[in-house]
């Protein structure tokens, strides 16, 4: 395959510092690569598909490596498949709110792009400033702002993939809406490169709201975030974002990027946004309902004094580590009438079991990063409480997996939530797609 890419004049590397680089991904789970490719268009991709395919080599995409479930770790002998050099924003049409990209474009990147014609893309995961939009897509990623604005599924009109065999097809549209014949784009979002290779995707983007503004709940017990978000919700109030901190997650990170944060056994970050008179009247309206719980409710109306919150909420995965050297982190999602409930059941296993519990993520839709942190010789028992924790998710009517995708690490728990029938549904899917199997083996089913 070597001598077709160089006779392509598609860059790729076997060098062993390379393919060391591209063996795995956020979640540290190594693979063994045999090449690393550079494609830096649709026919570079399509040339190293049908190559892959007639010599039964498997592939796996790679965006930036950001994915936390093993997604991007390359299976053994694999070509590693990296999008960094198809990171253009290819077209902006402001008037049809729609921008297209490739798919190694960075989220921020395309979020900077867009502020000079005041508009904004709604999904903004944790890792914005470096993930791809490829593996957003992916992975169907959400963010803070999806309780508000919905997750990636919701702004992908069209797709333009590579199948396993070097076909290019074309899901979905550019219009907003489409009904003809079966809906593949959505098929394709969230699969984690089991079906197909991104290589041109089509965006929803919104018009940048008049106003926003920030309040920081204190609260001095950890179950009252749970009734706040319940109350809010129930009131009528749809937050920008309602993210919770817990006291651990706090604590981390004033050691790790001191920002002046206070304390507290929970913290829920609230963004509104809107017309100037519509944010002034929930403003007040949130204080009312909040003030029922604490007193401690500070609001920060510049963008100044927002960014220092968020610079805070994006450093808790990095801070964490002081509390153990291994870290199993979930990203649950319970129904949020279970959620004061799901968080009680955290707290008692952490008591329980002795190990620490740090709890964030996207209250507001019921989306928690639950991470159970231990050192080496304690692995055993943070396995044990991780499949407990994944068991009480499922029997509350949740899921096991929001936003991160199910990779590898997820794949063992997979039928706790889906029936054998559904699954061999999903696999004659994969099937169909990929009859010899070779884009990203082992992930989502196994």
């Amino acid at each position: 395959m070597k001598k077709a890419l160089e006779k392509a004049s598609i860059e790729y590397s076997d060098a062993p510092e390379d393919l060391l680089s591209y063996s795995f991904d956020a979640s540290r789970l190594k693979g063994s690569p045999s090449l690393v490719v550079w494609p830096k268009s649709t026919e570079d991709v399509v040339f190293i598909m049908k190559n892959a395919y007639e010599r039964g080599i498997p592939v796996v995409p790679r965006g930036s490596g950001t994915a936390t479930t093993g997604g991007g770790s390359a299976t053994k002998g694999a070509v590693v498949l990296s999008f960094e050099k198809m990171q253009k924003l290819l077209e902006i049409i402001p008037e049809s709110q729609v921008v297209v990209v490739e798919p190694g474009m960075i989220n921020g990147q395309l979020q900077r792009e867009l502020l000079p014609y005041n508009l904004f893309y709604p999904p903004d995961p944790a890792s914005l400033e470096f993930c791809s939009l490829g593996g957003n897509v992916a992975t169907n990623a959400g963010g803070p702002r999806a309780i508000k604005y919905g997750v990636t599924r919701d702004y992908v009109l069209e797709i333009e993939a590579v199948t396993s065999d070097g076909q290019v097809i074309r899901a979905g549209s550019k219009t907003l809406k489409a009904t003809v014949g079966y809906d593949l784009k959505d098929l394709l979002i969230g699969s984690e490169g089991t079906l197909a290779v991104f290589t041109k995707l089509t965006l929803r983007v919104l018009p940048e709201p008049e106003k926003t503004v920030g309040l920081m709940v204190l609260l001095d017990r950890l179950e009252l975030a749970g009734q706040v978000v319940t109350e809010v919700l129930a009131e009528g109030i749809l937050p920008r974002t309602m993210e919770l901190i817990d006291r651990s997650a706090l604590e981390a990170v004033e050691n790790y990027k001191p920002t002046g944060l206070p304390l507290a056994e929970a913290m829920l970050l609230i963004e509104l946004d809107g017309s100037s008179k519509e944010v002034e009247e929930t403003t007040e309206k949130l204080s009312e309902i909040c003030q029922e719980y604490t007193k401690d409710i500070r609001i920060a109306s510049d963008s100044i004094s927002r960014e220092r919150l968020w610079l805070a909420r994006r450093s808790i995965a990095p801070a964490i580590h002081r509390y153990g050297s291994e870290k199993i982190n979930h990203d649950i999602v319970v129904p949020r009438h279970k959620l004061t409930e799901m968080l009680l059941f955290l707290r008692n296993c952490s008591e329980k079991t002795g190990l620490k519990i740090v709890t964030f993520g996207h209250a507001g839709d019921g989306n928690l990063h639950v991470n159970i942190m231990h050192q080496v010789d304690e692995r055993q028992k943070a396995e044990a409480l991780a499949i407990d924790i994944l068991k009480k998710t499922v029997s509350l009517g949740g899921v096991i997996s929001g936003e991160h995708g199910i990779g590898i690490k997820k794949v063992p728990f997979v039928q706790m939530q889906l029936r054998q029938k559904e699954i061999d549904l999903m696999k004659g899917i994969k099937k169909l797609f990929d009859h010899k199997g070779i884009l990203n083996p082992g992930k989502v089913l196994g």
